[in-house]
């Protein structure tokens, strides 16, 4: 057990390998944060809180109760009982009132985690886990919250989570039900976070912390483009290598709030859940509510480590399923190559070249339903568009099969046109206020996933689709937000349960199709990286990062996903040039190296590229699958920095027992009159010594790689890196 209860001091503390959480039970059954860092002693940290301080505890200075509720570092603070700070539970009970006060009433601590019901979440691997869950108890209002925490041993993560129930006679509405309170005790922070928009997601942020309230958030019914349901705060001097970091990450897939307060004492309150603003939740006596999951780490050993703890407790602990572990088939998507103009013969011309190149998987992205020639028509129509796949869907993939290449195949599940059947049959399944009209984005409305049977008609007809052919992988997109959230079912008193209502029917969809066909590879995607986000990787082990695949703009955008999400579920792509998204053009080895990092793939029409180009296909697969073991299960290491410095950047692969390095460079732009640039690696053994693959008279020492770097050159050496947007991939193995 890595969770342990002191009876004396009523403190409980939790420890992973590196670090350590402590909370208290004090004064009138209150539950305070005392510590949240290094590993410390077993002592008593009880003067943390300052009870020998004006204004002392309630016990013994009750007239200044409510300057004592203002100061103390609650670990899951209410609101109205004198604490003015942002509250993480807010609630309103049958005669209108929102006062909460929770109370320690008793706790257990278990190996292993429990489930949360019709969420994603963490889960034991092999009994690497362990859980506390502190009841907590508002006895005027008889509700009861479950703080859990599951702590994660060797990947130095905690899991929170609150389930809530109502213990009385009446019912009451949750109105916030945040998942998270982290208390520090001090302000001289700067705030992390990775925001956007479409073909720009996950840029990252960084400002100091300052008096007041700063947030991200999203009220768009997903996860959004625009913020992502993360935050960071660290030490102003923390960089990528060094500094002390807390870092929070919401597994979840809807609106959410991640927010820092800076109260009048200079201390600090993070919090993280469902957005509050529009949401409501009524209680029934005996019901319970089930908040999502946030994921929680420190380290004092810099961003980097940020992240590689979660990019462990995710690969071990979130990601499910049969390619968890597994290289991923590379595949070639038709979107950028044809758009919606194809049809059987033009699929099959891809596939006769891409099968002699070694591509593996060929995809049929949109507009292979319904009449579907354009975005403005069919979705909800799900079966096949029989005059441009002549010969039907059957036949199509049993000709891809015999070239001996994998089928995959797109669907946007949770959209209605208009122009569709499903539309006029049943107009009122679009989310709606009646009596509004419905705003239109891309031609389309979103369909009511609070419904079953709205899910069970979708579901009935991909599954149609999926057993009508031998289809082996699943780009599930989402390419619209909502509005107008209304639904023609739910009384008027839950309609703002909505929201919620909305993902947990999302993520029924895709509970009931993973669980029925466990072979399928699922690739989430939402209008490209829309719904980059934790909750979604527990359903599929790929997520598309962007619909901006040029190789320069993937450089930032990939970089700022992996400070939380691992390499291996980076949906990433070799496309064509110009770039379609931006125009750009860049070597074809370049775009190799780069979507090398994530999933790989291509997203062009390769009987149209040049024989150059294409001649280089044979060997970026080869090339993937050699190293892709190392990209998946290895530690990354971000050394360049494109928010900083955009004329270069590099990153590394370090095997976990240190036995072999994959190390890549892009030089962005060229410098005249310039020697070589010298770059320090990471995270090597400093004892050991490594040799380049490529050039095994190479043989660097550990430390020298660390301490001194490579030269890596622009020109005139077999490291020749020459023009904007150059490329080198170097392997180092241990001597």
């Amino acid at each position: 057990m890595n969770i342990f209860f002191n009876q004396n001091t009523k403190t409980f503390t939790l420890n992973t390998q590196n670090t350590q959480y402590r909370m208290a039970v004090v004064s009138d059954g209150y539950l305070a944060h005392l510590w949240y860092g290094g590993k410390l002693p077993d002592e008593d940290l009880i003067y943390l809180l300052r009870f020998d301080e004006s204004p002392f505890t309630p016990e013994t200075n009750n007239r200044e109760r409510g300057s004592f509720m203002d100061n103390l570092p609650f670990e899951y603070p209410c609101f109205g009982i004198g604490d003015y700070r942002e509250s993480a539970i807010a609630v309103l009970d049958s005669e209108g009132m929102s006062a909460c006060d929770l109370r320690y009433s008793s706790h257990k601590i278990y190996s292993g985690k429990p489930a949360l019901e019709g969420l994603p979440a963490t889960f034991d691997n092999g009994g690497d886990c362990t859980t506390l869950e502190i009841e907590m108890l508002d006895s005027h209002l008889n509700l009861k919250a479950t703080l859990i925490y599951s702590v994660f041993e060797n990947s130095d993560i905690i899991a929170r989570s609150v389930r809530f129930k109502n213990i009385g006679n009446e019912p009451f509405y949750l109105k916030r039900a945040y998942s998270a309170c982290l208390e520090l005790d001090s302000s001289q922070y700067d705030m992390i976070t990775l925001n956007g928009s479409w073909a720009r997601e996950r840029m990252v942020q960084r400002q100091p912390l300052h008096i007041g309230k700063q947030s991200i958030e999203s009220l768009r019914g997903e996860s959004s483009h625009q913020n992502n349901p993360f935050m960071a705060v660290c030490s102003h001097n923390a960089d990528e290598d060094n500094g002390e970091v807390y870092g929070l990450c919401f597994v979840y897939s809807g609106n959410f709030t991640a927010m820092a307060e800076v109260d009048q004492h200079d201390k600090t309150r993070l919090l993280m859940g469902i957005n509050g603003f529009d949401f409501s939740w009524k209680l029934e006596t005996g019901e319970n509510f089930q908040a999502p999951e946030v994921l929680m780490t420190y380290t004092n050993k810099g961003i980097g480590q940020m992240s590689r703890n979660f990019h462990d407790v995710m690969r071990s602990n979130l990601i499910r399923g049969k390619y968890k572990d597994k290289t991923r088939p590379v595949l070639i998507n038709n979107w950028e190559a044809t758009y919606f103009k194809f049809d059987t013969d033009k699929l099959l011309s891809i596939a006769d070249e891409a099968s002699k190149l070694g591509i593996e998987m060929l995809v049929m992205d949109d507009g292979w339903f319904g009449h579907r020639d354009s975005d403005n028509s069919s979705l909800g129509d799900w079966f096949v568009y029989e005059e441009k796949l002549k010969g039907g869907l059957k036949h199509l993939v049993e000709q891809v099969n015999k070239r001996g290449m994998k089928f995959g195949i797109w669907f946007e599940p949770e959209m209605i046109s208009p122009d569709s059947e499903l539309f006029k049959a049943h107009p009122d399944w679009a989310i709606q206020v009646k009596g509004r009209p419905l705003t239109q984005s891309r031609e389309q409305y979103v369909l009511d996933f609070s419904r079953k049977e709205v899910r069970d008609y979708i579901y009935f007809m991909m599954r149609e689709i999926l057993d009508s052919a031998n289809i082996e992988y699943i780009k599930w997109d989402m390419n619209r937000q909502l509005t107008e959230v209304g639904s023609a079912t739910l009384p008027a008193d839950r309609q703002r349960e909505l929201w919620h209502r909305y993902v947990l029917g999302v993520y029924d969809l895709m509970n009931r199709l993973t669980t029925d066909y466990p072979d399928i590879l699922l690739e989430n995607c939402s209008g490209g990286g829309a719904r980059f986000d934790a909750g979604m990787l527990y359903y599929s082990p790929q997520i598309w990062c962007s619909d901006d695949t040029d190789a320069i703009e993937r450089l930032k955008i990939q970089a700022g996903t992996s400070y939380v999400y691992p390499c291996s579920a980076m949906g990433a792509h070799v496309s064509d040039c110009p770039n379609h998204t931006v125009g750009r053009n860049t070597p074809f080895k370049t775009r190799g190296d780069v979507a090398m990092v994530g999933t790989f793939g291509y997203e062009l029409d390769v009987t149209r590229i040049s024989e150059e180009d294409k001649k280089q296909i044979p060997h970026q697969i080869e090339q993937f699958k050699k190293y892709n073991l190392l990209i998946r299960t290895g530690d990354f290491y971000r050394i360049g920095n494109m928010f900083e410095d955009n004329t270069w950047d590099a990153w590394e692969f370090v095997a976990k027992n240190k036995s072999e390095v994959l190390f890549e460079f892009v030089q962005v732009l060229a410098r005249p009159n310039m020697r070589s640039r010298r770059i320090k690696l990471k995270g090597l053994d400093p004892n050991a010594y490594y040799f380049r693959e490529d050039n095994p008279e190479q043989v660097f020492s550990g430390k020298a790689l660390m301490q001194c770097g490579i030269n890596v050159a622009k020109i005139w050496s077999a490291d020749e890196i020459w023009g904007d947007f150059a490329s080198k991939v170097i392997h180092f193995i241990k001597a």
